[in-house]
């Protein structure tokens, strides 16, 4: 199920982090239940909390909601960190998940070379095994059809 084309730009957090990639968005995207009870270990929520439809849309994951870079951004009247001279600032450094921030110190600097339309295509490229084509989600640590290791972030 492809993203309605209005709907594109909700995708483009702030912070790096692409949400066409991320596994709550798909899971909430897909309404797969299957995937929705395995995240709720990784985030310590209930898989009613497992939905959202992009950090700048109306419907965003609890994380999201309350996001200190997002709120940093809004205060400084900025699309994104690839606007700010103070990158990589704490609040990337700080970041709780380590993941993200690894992501978030690559992809920053690539949205701010490549714009936010071509960095949002790169990241969809980006998540799918080498091995086999199947597409996985941010963090994937290994292929689900082909079962071999992945570091893609």
């Amino acid at each position: 199920m492809a993203e309605k084309e209005g709907n594109k730009r909700d995708l483009a957090a702030p912070c790096g982090l692409y949400c066409g990639v991320c596994g709550v968005y798909i899971a909430h995207r897909d309404n797969n239940p299957k995937f929705k009870e395995r995240l709720t270990s990784v985030y310590n929520v209930s898989v009613d909390e497992i939905k959202c439809e992009g950090c700048l849309s109306d419907n965003q994951f609890i994380f999201c909601k309350n996001c200190p870079i997002k709120s940093c951004v809004a205060g400084k009247g900025i699309e994104g960190c690839h606007e700010c001279d103070d990158f990589p600032c704490k609040l990337i450094m700080d970041f709780p998940y380590p993941v993200g921030k690894r992501v978030m110190l690559r992809a920053v600097p690539t949205r701010r070379e490549l714009g936010t339309e071509k960095w949002m295509e790169e990241e969809e490229k980006r998540y799918y095994c080498p091995y086999c084509g199947y597409k996985v989600f941010r963090g994937t640590k290994r292929c689900r059809i082909c079962r071999n290791p992945l570091d893609l972030d």
